[in-house]
C-alpha cells in the first residue's frame, strides 16, 4: 500500500502528557500508513516514549548551549534568553531540511522553551502547529501559589521569573501569529490562543489508549492518587491541604506519581504533608504498566492543576475505572462530567474535601461512576477517534 501521506513532525517537548499525546499521534499516522520523520534538536526529551521506536526516521540536531546556567535552574521550562539564539539556529537548519524534502505537510508540537517553536517562521510547507496550550498567564497563577509559601527567597524568585517571562511571551506571539493552521486540545485552550494571540484555531481532542488504560484485576486500597509533576502549577499542595480537613480514621493514603519536577516544590510537599499527618508517598520514574495498576488501587484520582488546558489524567483515569475529584477549571470540565463519571468543585479545600469523602464514604456511587467513566472513554476518546481528527486537519492543511 502506498503511503498517504509524507509528514515531517517536530517537537522540542520534555517528558509528560504532551509528549504521550505526540507518540500517540505519530504511531496512529505510521499505522495508517504514511510516512512520518521526525525532527527533533537534542533538546527535546527522546528517553521517555522514544518516538525512534515507531516513526519512519528520527534526526536529532545539536543545540550549543552556553555556560549560563542560572536562569534554566529557577524556571523549568526556560531557558537563558541567550540561549534562545542557539536553539533557533538549529531549528532554522531543521526546517532547511524539510524545505527541501518532498513532505506534504509539516505537523509541528510546542517547543518547551519558547511555547511556540521558531521553526516555524522558516518552513515554506504547509504547517499544522498543535498548540498544547499558549504561554500560561503566570503573573495570575503566582499570585494564587504565593499564599501558599513565604519567605524573600520565593518572592524574588517570582519577581525574576515575571521579568523573564515577558521577554518569552513577546517572542512566542511573535512566533504564534505567524502560524497559518493551529489546532488546540480543547475549547478552554481554543479561548486561550484568540485572547493570547488574537488568532483562531481549531479544536482537535486528544484520545488515550484504551487498550493500554483499562480496568485490570487488582485489589483497590486505601488510596488516593494524583499524577502530573511535582511542580507549584499542579496544584499538589491543595490536594494536601484538602486531605487534612478529612477525619483521620477515614483519611487515605495520598500517592503522587512524577517523572519530574522542582526538587524545592517536592521538599515542601513532603514538609506540608507531615505536618498535616497526611500519609503521602511520591513515586518516580515507573512504567506504564505500573501507572496501569496504581489507577486501578486508587479509589479516587484527584486533580487540582491549574488552568490546565486539557489533562490526559482524568481520562486515563476514567478509562481504568476509577472516578475524578476535579477543581473545575480548565479543560478537565471538558472530560469529566460533573455527577456522572466525577465531582467537580471550585478552588476550595473544604468543599473538595467533602467531594472526596462522599464518593470515599458511598461505594454504590463510586461503583456507578465507575462504570460510566469506562463506556464514556470508550465511545468518545479513544485513539481511533483522535487520530480521525487528526487525518481530517492534516489533509485539509495540504490544500492550504
Amino acid at each position: 500500500m502506498e503511503p498517504r501521506l509524507k509528514i515531517a513532525v517536530f517537537h522540542n517537548l520534555p517528558s509528560g502528557g504532551a509528549k504521550r499525546a505526540l507518540y500517540d499521534h505519530v504511531k496512529h499516522l505510521i499505522d495508517s500508513g504514511n510516512i512520518v520523520d521526525v525532527f527533533i534538536p537534542s533538546t527535546a526529551n527522546e528517553e521517555y516514549l522514544p518516538l525512534k521506536e515507531i516513526a519512519t526516521t528520527v534526526k536529532v540536531y545539536p543545540v550549543h548551549k552556553n555556560i549560563s546556567s542560572y536562569l534554566l535552574s529557577l524556571m523549568r521550562y526556560r531557558l537563558p534568553v541567550g540561549e534562545l539564539s542557539n536553539l533557533e539556529k538549529a531549528q532554522k537548519l531543521i526546517a532547511n531540511e524539510i524545505n527541501g524534502g518532498d513532505y506534504d505537510v509539516v505537523f509541528c508540537e510546542q517547543d518547551q522553551y519558547s511555547m511556540t517553536p521558531f521553526i516555524i517562521q522558516y518552513i515554506e510547507k504547509p504547517v499544522v502547529y498543535y498548540c498544547q496550550q499558549p504561554l500560561r498567564h503566570e503573573e495570575a497563577i503566582l499570585k494564587k501559589i504565593a499564599k501558599n509559601k513565604s519567605g524573600i527567597k520565593d518572592y524574588l524568585k517570582g519577581w525574576v521569573y515575571r521579568y523573564i517571562d515577558n521577554r518569552f511571551v513577546a517572542i512566542d506571539k511573535r512566533l504564534a501569529e505567524s502560524a497559518k493552521y493551529t489546532l488546540a486540545n480543547s475549547y478552554f485552550s481554543h479561548e486561550s490562543i484568540l485572547k493570547t494571540y488574537g488568532i483562531n484555531s481549531y479544536v482537535c481532542y486528544l484520545g488515550i489508549n484504551t487498550e493500554l488504560f483499562k480496568p485490570v484485576d487488582v485489589l483497590e486500597k486505601n488510596m488516593v492518587l494524583s499524577v502530573g509533576s511535582y511542580i507549584s502549577m499542579k496544584g499538589h499542595d491543595f490536594i494536601i491541604r484538602s486531605l487534612a480537613f478529612l477525619d483521620p480514621e477515614i483519611r487515605p493514603k495520598f500517592v503522587l506519581v512524577a517523572n519530574n519536577g522542582d526538587d524545592e516544590w517536592k521538599q515542601h510537599l513532603e514538609e506540608l504533608a507531615e505536618s498535616l499527618d497526611v500519609d503521602m508517598e511520591i513515586l518516580t520514574l515507573i512504567d506504564d504498566d505500573r501507572l496501569v495498576e496504581l489507577y486501578n488501587q486508587a479509589r479516587l484520582v484527584l486533580y487540582s492543576s491549574y488552568l490546565e488546558p486539557f489533562g490526559l489524567v482524568p481520562l486515563e483515569s476514567m478509562a481504568c475505572g476509577t472516578p475524578v475529584v476535579a477543581v473545575k477549571e480548565g479543560g478537565v470540565r471538558e472530560t469529566v462530567i460533573h455527577n456522572e463519571t466525577g465531582l467537580l468543585t471550585e478552588r476550595d479545600e473544604e468543599l473538595f474535601s467533602s467531594a472526596v469523602e462522599e464518593l470515599l464514604q458511598n461505594e454504590s456511587k463510586r461503583s456507578r461512576f465507575s462504570k460510566n467513566s469506562v463506556e464514556l472513554v470508550r465511545n468518545h476518546w479513544t485513539l481511533a477517534e483522535a487520530g480521525k481528527r487528526l487525518d481530517w486537519h492534516l489533509n485539509r492543511a495540504k490544500k492550504y
